[in-house]
């Protein structure tokens, strides 16, 4: 299978309101209309919804009157509001009410990197639901990186950076994909503590393929085995790219991708 041309044309890009008061956010939007299994794509951490996956996916629904629907967590891409005052549970937040407001019938979740711990979380939340009006065909989980700001972030930190986040509120990361820093705040690591996974088993009540990089320097491949055996064992396909990094976005890292996907029925 080989890359889809990424020159369809763009969805008209929409806004919606998500949450009350002070911690209202206008989330932006592009949904593409079409049939099903559906496409819902999460970003990763820092990234938005024109990134090379996200527009691959979105040119292969394209060409295969597929919906596809995309968005920006608040403080990244169009979306309005703060990098420095989101957290795993205001981004659930948004995610769940894009799926909700945009989605029907069923739905194949694709979630990179960060956007692999908020798909597992939308999807134990859509097994909970007995009344949807859209459900999971299933998880393509690329680079997933559930617990994150626990086992990733927090346990990796030197003693001085937690320091600093602890008495100042933040740390300012330095970033291997752009010339900014940015901010790693308390508010991230205390908040993304109620929201944990691998812990426990993990019911999402479809099935799951996950790709991941033996080269990848953000998520080490032990974590994506740590995942899998918090998965039911008989819905779960783990691929392992010998040369792949964190990003997968190599042609034949896009089409290991979509070929995931389209297995999804």
């Amino acid at each position: 299978m080989t890359e889809p041309s990424a020159n369809a044309t763009d969805p008209e890009l929409a806004f919606i309101e998500v949450g009350q008061d002070g911690g209202l956010r206008r989330i932006a939007v592009r949904a593409r209309t079409g049939g099903g299994p559906g496409l819902f794509w999460l970003g990763g951490f820092h990234s938005d919804m024109k990134g090379t996956k996200a527009l691959a996916l979105d040119a292969w629904a394209a060409e295969q009157n597929r919906a596809c629907v995309r968005f920006d967590y608040s403080g990244h891409g169009e979306s309005g509001g703060a990098f420095r005052d989101g957290t795993i549970g205001r981004w659930f937040e948004e995610a769940v009410a894009v799926f909700d407001r945009f989605c029907s019938g069923p739905q194949v979740v694709i979630g990179s990197s960060m956007g692999g711990w908020i798909a597992l979380l939308l999807a134990r939340e859509m097994a909970r639901r007995a009344d949807k009006r859209a459900s999971l065909a299933g998880l393509v989980l690329i680079a997933p990186a559930p617990d994150f700001t626990e086992e990733l972030m927090w346990k990796g930190f030197s003693p001085e950076i937690r320091q600093q986040i602890e008495t100042s509120g933040e740390w300012l990361r330095p970033s291997q994909y752009g010339d900014e820093p940015y901010p790693i705040t308390r508010a991230l690591i205390e908040e993304g503590r109620h929201h944990l996974v691998l812990g426990s088993a993990i019911e999402v009540g479809c099935p799951v393929h996950i790709l991941q990089g033996a080269q990848d320097p953000d998520v080490p491949w032990r974590h994506a085995f740590a995942l899998a055996h918090r998965l039911p064992a008989d819905d779960v396909v783990l691929t392992m790219v010998q040369d792949g990094d964190h990003r997968l976005s190599r042609p034949q890292d896009i089409a290991r991708i979509i070929a995931a996907v389209a297995e999804m029925k």
